[in-house]
């Protein structure tokens, strides 16, 4: 079979749709399928072309205002047609709706390939997040027409597909995301590392990994770690990633340790030498860094939503609070991080939980999904309805 990706953001970017479509890249390529790309070109000009692709068309692009990290493609549909009468795929997928997604479902309907479309941001969250509130409908009626508009739509969780389907989006399945285990793992705990954070065996390290961003919720964040700190002042607080409220956390969280970004092998270092994984984000669609956490044996605060929905059973291989109840969530990490038995028995049955999510696993349900496409012009059968 032959795929097109079509994406506004790619290796080497730091985030959860660029790591889940390099990962599904991968077991498809070993599958036999033929991929191309289409994607903006990189920010920092490299002209080294993706791995393993028959054919790669970059388009212009250009950072979010304020958020240069994210990037958005421009509409191409000319050069999309011609790459594609050229060199026709079976099918394609489109991962993001931004400029370059829209330009790419117009060629597709031109040229009657089949789409499936990912669900991996939820950008009428973001409205709220960024003060504008009064545009969030109007992104999601944009987003329903989008999406309504392919085959199928592919999304992490049930709940999400439930949601979806409620609000009047068709042929919604679900696709979950993988874990490496044997790279998020226990075993790569570095006492090393963690007498770099001034703490011995015994002290709790409390560990936070992602954008430090408005969607991020870091208010809870913040008030989570002072809570936690306020418990056990010999805990250590780390956190991993970069963005635009890293300059007033640091400022809240004068003793935490903030590493910035960090490549994936350092990354699985940091998570195994933790203890405790707090995350009260509830902008994800999935949340990639729950499962590597778990995987990485961490026990794990989050809200109940997302993977955090999917993936926790409360006291048994984590905690998961109602999404929005912030002083539960508060409560809740601080009683863990006074509990070291606990923190550690969640843990371990975090990772046994984490390891049921495999990569090859979730090739196989994208690639069904592109294959049913291909056939119906119609997609999946909607689980969200059963």
């Amino acid at each position: 079979m032959r795929i097109c990706l079509v994406s506004e953001t790619w290796s080497p970017d730091i985030n959860g749709v660029a790591h889940t479509l390099g990962r599904i890249s991968q077991e498809l390529r070993a599958l036999g399928v033929t991929l191309q790309l289409v994607r903006p070109a990189p920010v920092d000009g490299s002209t080294e072309p993706a791995t393993g692709m028959a054919h790669e068309l970059r388009v212009r692009g250009m950072s979010m205002p304020r958020y240069k990290e994210v990037r958005i493609g421009w509409a191409s549909a000319s050069r999309l047609r011609r790459l594609w009468r050229d060199n026709r795929p079976d099918a394609i997928y489109v991962a993001t709706e931004g400029p370059l997604g829209w330009s790419a479902l117009r060629a597709a309907e031109k040229l009657d390939i089949p789409v499936v479309s990912g669900w991996h941001t939820n950008f009428d969250h973001y409205c709220q997040d960024y003060g504008l509130p009064w545009l969030a409908p109007l992104v999601r009626n944009r987003l329903r027409h989008f999406h309504n508009r392919c085959a199928a739509t592919l999304v992490p969780t049930h709940q999400q597909a439930r949601e979806l389907a409620q609000r009047g989006f068709e042929r919604v399945s679900v696709m979950a995301r993988g874990i490496e285990g044997d790279r998020f793992t226990p075993a790569k705990r570095s006492q090393q590392l963690r007498d770099s954070w001034g703490v011995g065996q015994h002290q709790p390290v409390a560990l936070y990994v992602g954008r430090l961003a408005p969607e991020k919720n870091l208010e809870l964040l913040r008030d989570t770690f002072l809570d936690m700190l306020e418990a056990r002042p010999d805990m250590r607080l780390v956190v991993v990633g970069d963005g635009p409220g890293r300059a007033s956390l640091e400022k809240a969280l004068p003793d935490a340790i903030f590493t910035g970004f960090i490549d994936s092998a350092e990354m699985q270092i940091h998570y195994a030498s933790a203890d405790i994984f707090v995350f009260p984000s509830l902008s994800e669609t999935w949340g990639n860094v729950i499962l590597e956490a778990m995987a990485s044996g961490l026990a794990v605060v989050a809200f109940r939503h997302a993977a955090g929905a999917e993936l926790i059973t409360t006291d048994k291989d984590g905690v998961s609070v109602a999404a929005g109840d912030n002083a539960e969530f508060r409560q809740q990490a601080t009683a863990l991080c006074q509990q070291q038995a606990r923190y550690a028995r969640l843990g371990r049955a975090a990772r046994e939980r984490a390891l049921a999510y495999r990569w090859p696993s979730i090739a196989q349900t994208f690639l069904d999904a592109h294959h049913q496409a291909l056939t119906s012009g119609t997609g999946l059968s909607d689980p969200a309805k059963a």
